[in-house]
């Protein structure tokens, strides 16, 4: 009989564990939790710690409170200027009615699959309505938040609220970029033919002015000296004209000095003049007796 007894305890015991086993669960801080009962939502967790549920009967998905990240692949947009971007974005989002998400998206795994349109979506209308210019240089934060405020309205039927978005890269498609590129190259040589063509002009009006200017300050030289040289010359001849009305004789005498110095240089001198002449005048014996 005792023994009936504790077989018996023993297995009401098991059950009773067995029972608390299923009808406990516990709720980290990162999470939150529904209770459904045979697929019908019956209470929403977001307390953490131990709770409980009827066993066999109710069943508990889990649902992440942390930021999550959602990826959307590079994606082909025109702008307001008809050029073709490809635009790689992400954005990060927290589920803020964990009711509504389960209701709405069900499997927290299809989350991504159901919100990618949304934000693809929100990119190309915001992008649509600007240039080139104002993603890549002018208004990329602006942008940025706009396309953050659309995404958030088309993602709170889903119980989520969009708190970032962000563009890492908007290229031109490869085709375009080299166009671009060999359009800015040639832009580019047009200019530098430009600057040389007008750099050579600048140095060709600089040598002409320096010419001139050589040529000006040389004829004033010249002119300087011409008139150096005439000053000189009646200085000289002042001078000259002092002493032969001193001395006419000895003036004359000095002449001719000179005169034979400069005409018997070098040592092959020949003149054929007559010894009667004036030129040899200091050379008779008339001369000698003077």
């Amino acid at each position: 009989m005792n023994r009936s007894v504790a077989i018996g305890a023993g297995v009401v015991a098991v059950v009773v564990a067995v029972v608390l086993y299923l009808s406990a669960f516990t709720v980290s801080m990162t999470q939150q939790a529904i209770v459904l009962q045979f697929g019908d939502p019956r209470a929403v967790v977001t307390e953490p710690g131990l709770h409980w549920k009827l066993p066999v009967v109710q069943n508990v998905i889990y649902i992440d409170k942390r930021i999550l990240n959602l990826n959307a692949p590079p994606e082909e947009i025109i702008a307001k200027d008809r050029k073709r971007l490809v635009v790689d974005a992400f954005a990060r989002y927290k589920i803020v009615d964990s009711l509504r998400f389960y209701q709405s998206i069900g499997n927290p795994r299809n989350a991504e699959d159901r919100l990618k349109p949304n934000f693809v979506s929100s990119l190309r209308n915001v992008l649509g309505d600007h240039t080139l210019e104002e993603l890549v240089r002018d208004n990329r934060a602006g942008l940025m938040k706009k396309i953050q405020t659309a995404f958030n309205q088309a993602a709170q039927q889903f119980g989520i609220e969009v708190v970032d978005v962000r563009i890492r890269r908007a290229d031109l498609p490869e085709q375009n970029s080299q166009a671009i590129f060999q359009r800015m190259q040639t832009e580019r040589e047009r200019e530098a033919a430009e600057i040389r063509a007008q750099g050579n002009e600048q140095a060709q009006r600089i040598r002409s002015r320096a010419d001139r200017e050589v040529t000006v300050a040389i004829a004033e030289a010249e002119r300087d000296a011409q008139i150096a040289r005439g000053e000189g010359d009646a200085k000289r001849n002042e001078i000259y004209a002092a002493a032969y009305s001193q001395d006419a004789d000895f003036f004359a005498f000095y002449r001719s000095m000179e005169a034979y110095k400069k005409s018997m240089k070098g040592e092959n001198t020949t003149m054929i003049v007559e010894p009667k002449g004036e030129f040899f005048r200091y050379f008779g014996a008339e001369s000698g007796g003077r």
